[in-house]
């Protein structure tokens, strides 16, 4: 008599691992999309160096047509969880037939989706690294999820068809990598000089500027306050809408990223600037976007006061 072989522990454990470590990526993108929405004030990390939130979410690569990676990640990760635990609610002695076609194609979308996630979490890594040149530990942390997803799946579970599993991966992995390509070419702001210098110059400003804007921005500029600020940002983008595009070029604005034009992170390193848009004051630091009327009692400034724009919700 054959004693029958024992199923491992990885296989009988494998749906609730996935299911934890997916619950552990909503929390992550959750907290990060609160973070972008203005929900929470800023992320709780270091902002110099090599480990710098602010940087990596407040990149050019931080949104897609808008809308923060986040929110994509969180769907992800929510996406997981529920093939993971689809099959577990099947009662596997009254509907065994039912329970065996769950599993079966909830496996193949649970490999399918972990590898689209591999992929494009291998790609942000690449961006933190060699673009934006620096990490986020939440992004870190969603890299993790990622490869930790991806691992459990393939060891979790007796794969039949390694060719086909092989086959699978790659034709999800190589349409993940095209379509985060294709994403970010359309989604990334110009460059000067229709790219050929390779200076980047960010958003466009769209609102126009009133006499009110413009004599603000000059009154600002004379009693030396400045604006520190990012191209890729775009609460620095908000901050130059309140203005408007005449204003916005009248008052000093200094541009910390080095990729940016007319660059001087020089300027921001002596004021040790942490987060962008900041604005320096008598002497004093500001963070945050600011309204005009706010800038207008910061300096004392007494002109027109007929403001055309607000500053812009979540």
């Amino acid at each position: 008599m054959t004693r029958r072989r024992s199923t491992p522990w990885i296989h009988r454990w494998s749906r609730y691992l996935i299911a934890a470590i997916a619950v552990l990526g909503i929390l992550d993108t959750t907290y990060l999309t609160l973070v972008e929405w203005g929900v929470l004030k800023e992320a709780f990390c270091p902002t110099t160096g090599a480990i710098n939130c602010e940087a990596v979410l407040r990149s050019e690569y931080a949104k897609v047509f808008g809308i923060p990676l986040s929110v994509f990640g969180f769907l992800g990760y929510a996406g997981m969880g529920a093939l993971a635990i689809a099959p577990l609610p099947i009662d596997p002695q009254e509907q065994k037939g039912l329970r065996s076609q769950v599993e079966k194609w909830s496996w193949l979308a649970l490999f399918a989706g972990a590898t689209a996630m591999l992929f494009f979490s291998g790609y942000l890594f690449y961006l933190m690294a060699f673009e934006i040149q620096a990490f986020c530990l939440y992004c870190l942390a969603s890299t993790i999820f990622s490869i930790a997803l991806f691992v459990i799946i393939l060891i979790g579970h007796t794969w039949e068809d390694i060719g086909q599993l092989f086959f699978t991966g790659i034709v999800v992995g190589m349409v993940a990598l095209i379509g985060t390509l294709g994403l970010y070419a359309s989604a990334k702001p110009p460059t000067a000089g229709g790219g050929s210098t390779g200076v980047e110059v960010g958003f466009t400003i769209q609102n126009s500027s009133g006499p009110a804007e413009i004599a603000l921005a000059r009154y600002l500029k004379q009693v030396g306050a400045k604006e520190y600020g990012a191209y890729w940002c775009p609460h620095c983008h908000d901050q130059k809408e309140l203005f408007g595009k005449e204003a916005a070029a009248e008052f000093d604005y200094v541009e910390c990223d080095p990729k940016g034009k007319n660059a001087r992170p020089n300027l921001c390193q002596t004021a040790n600037i942490k987060g962008y848009p900041t604005w320096e004051i008598n002497g004093k630091f500001y963070e945050g976007v600011q309204s005009l009327n706010k800038l207008a009692d910061l300096t004392g400034y007494k002109g027109l006061r007929s403001f055309k724009n607000s500053i812009p919700g979540p």
